[in-house]
């Protein structure tokens, strides 16, 4: 390829030195005695200096442990200093960090664990029965399980390692990677649901996780200034990538951790700490809105509230407003291509219930629905608002464009540059999109994506249970509540019974068992044979006004 001029230094410039890792380092060097991260429940404090020494220890007890250029790193914890630690140290010796939900079940992990085959693997004390029944179960071993427990409240399994253990001893200069970084190198890795609700990984590079912070920098804005707190686990890319660790760290803010939402400590929080944006789902945002109206705190130091995972609606919308900040932002988007619509502040109340339209540098259409095809990327809807299509996202500075080790998933979500979604929705003339629906019938709770499949095909492994159809109704506080309807095979079986089995079954998370369960006498299916997801849903609804739903 022939340029007009010497493109040489750039290139290897460019492709060697534009790393999220070497933008957290100016930071280091630029606002060395800053404070970086501060943790309330250890109420202890790390500046850049330091935190970078802490990631250099890790880093260094991994290049010990053998761990090099493209190996796995996992970590499975809520929000600590030890996540952030876990997220820079690989990234110094070449190494994949990828952080996984601390609320899967033990079979979930254990398929996580046999797919990215990690080198080392970290978990909480809180966590710890169900990592060792996941490690149980899987085939893949690491080389080294290290326990996270600062506070020593739980006892070392034989094998493990504690966490200072691990790391003491080990010096806190740089190391020396062995092998050059490069942008298209694989930074971070994360684990979201495919259409069976099994785990699928996410590779992002080095270019993903730099422009992810660029894209927050520039929507926020973001500055050193800032100091931010996300009420949401930092494991998925809402977490991680919006207002988390990776935005601020490369803007030179500082990140304070909130280990468990709950409302009225993260209020004092905001206060206490100064808090400039506070990022979390609506039902958080709900919850905060109920305790400052009964228990106010000074918010002025607020600039704002970046929400996602669900609609905005109008009137919540207002309320938020009103009571918490005027400056309100609702994202859209996957794990697999971060946001790519946006409302603004000045957006809101007006159009509040979309999902906004296309952040800068993404684009985002509504494609027409075809039985036996995918739709071309320039085959959209009316913009009408009325005309339902399925929602694409062109995003390439933010996605790969693949999951690892599923080539058939790969070539299903992606296509011309574009992710196929599986959301359904409508836009107008202003570009402007709106959430009707998903084409997988997906739910979506507490912020975390359940697909109804794989817990249908659990229940109805039962042997009391004949066939089950798995939808969900609405709930104030978690957005939608699972709901199962079942065919009883056995005329005894109970919901007691079905909670049980729900609750012991090795494959299904917590936050992923029904809620409610309705007996029923048939389900509903098409003429070929297939659920009708939408009927079950429409009949959820029609019974939970009713009151004909048992709960748990």
């Amino acid at each position: 390829m022939g340029y007009t001029y010497d493109a040489t230094m750039f290139q290897k410039t460019f492709e060697s030195d534009f790393t999220y890792i070497n933008g957290f380092l100016r930071n280091v060097r630029r606002f060395s005695g800053k404070r970086a991260l501060y943790c309330p429940l250890r109420e202890q404090s790390w500046t850049y200096d330091q935190l970078n020494r802490e990631a250099n220890r890790l880093a260094h007890a991994l290049l010990s442990d053998g761990v090099r250029k493209n190996d796995v790193v996992m970590y499975q914890m809520p929000n600590s200093a030890e996540f952030v630690f876990c997220y820079l140290a690989p990234q110094k010796i070449g190494a994949i960090n990828s952080p996984i939900n601390f609320r899967l079940s033990p079979g979930e992990t254990a398929l996580i664990l046999d797919d990215s085959k990690p080198a080392v693997f970290f978990y909480d004390e809180e966590i710890q029965d169900m990592v060792l029944k996941a490690l149980a179960m899987a085939e893949h071993k690491p080389r080294q399980v290290v326990l996270v427990d600062p506070f020593q409240k739980t006892t070392l399994p034989d094998g493990h390692v504690r966490y200072e253990d691990y790391v003491a001893g080990q010096p806190e200069q740089e190391p020396v990677r062995e092998a050059p970084g490069h942008i298209y190198d694989e930074n971070t890795r994360l684990y979201t649901s495919g259409t069976t609700g099994l785990p699928k990984g996410v590779a992002l590079n080095n270019i993903n996780d730099v422009l992810s912070a660029h894209d927050v920098i520039m929507h926020f804005p973001l500055s050193p200034l800032d100091r931010t707190m996300n009420m949401s686990p930092w494991f998925h890319r809402g977490g991680l990538h919006s207002g988390g660790p990776t935005p601020t760290l490369y803007a030179g803010g500082e990140v304070v951790i909130l280990r468990q939402f709950n409302p009225r400590v993260c209020l004092k929080y905001v206060e206490q700490y100064g808090i400039t944006f506070l990022i979390g789902g609506p039902p958080m945002l709900k919850m905060l809105t109920d305790i400052q109206k009964k228990h106010p705190v000074d918010l002025s130091c607020l600039k704002g509230i970046v929400t996602m995972g669900a609609p905005l609606e109008k009137e919540a919308c207002i309320q938020f407003q009103q009571v918490l900040t005027p400056n309100i932002y609702n994202g859209y988007g996957t794990t697999e291509t971060f946001w790519n619509t946006f409302l603004r502040p000045y957006d809101l109340p007006d159009m509040a219930g979309s999902a906004g339209r296309s952040c800068t540098d993404d684009e985002v259409s509504v494609v027409k629905v075809y039985p036996d095809r995918r739709a071309e990327p320039d085959d959209c809807v009316a913009q009408d608002n009325a005309e339902v299509g399925e929602i694409i996202l062109k995003c390439p500075t933010k996605t790969t464009y693949c999951y690892i080790n599923k080539p058939e998933e790969t070539s299903r979500a992606f296509y011309q540059g574009y992710m196929y979604t599986g959301d359904l929705g409508i836009w107008d003339e202003n570009h402007f999109v709106t959430i009707v629906g998903r084409k997988d019938d997906m739910i979506v709770s507490s912020g975390e994506n359940i697909h109804p499949v794989q817990i249908e095909e659990i229940i109805n492994e039962f042997d009391k249970v004949k066939e089950c159809v798995v939808t969900s109704v609405p709930d104030q506080l978690r957005g939608e509540s699972v709901v199962a309807y079942v065919v009883r095979a056995d005329d005894s079986l109970t919901v007691k019974e079905l909670v049980a089995y729900c609750s012991n079954h090795p494959m299904l998370a917590a936050y992923k068992r029904p809620r409610f369960y309705r007996f029923v006498d048939e389900l509903p299916y098409t003429a070929t044979g297939k659920k009708k997801h939408f009927a079950v849903k429409e009949m959820a609804l029609e019974d939970q006004k009713n009151g004909l739903l048992e709960r748990i």
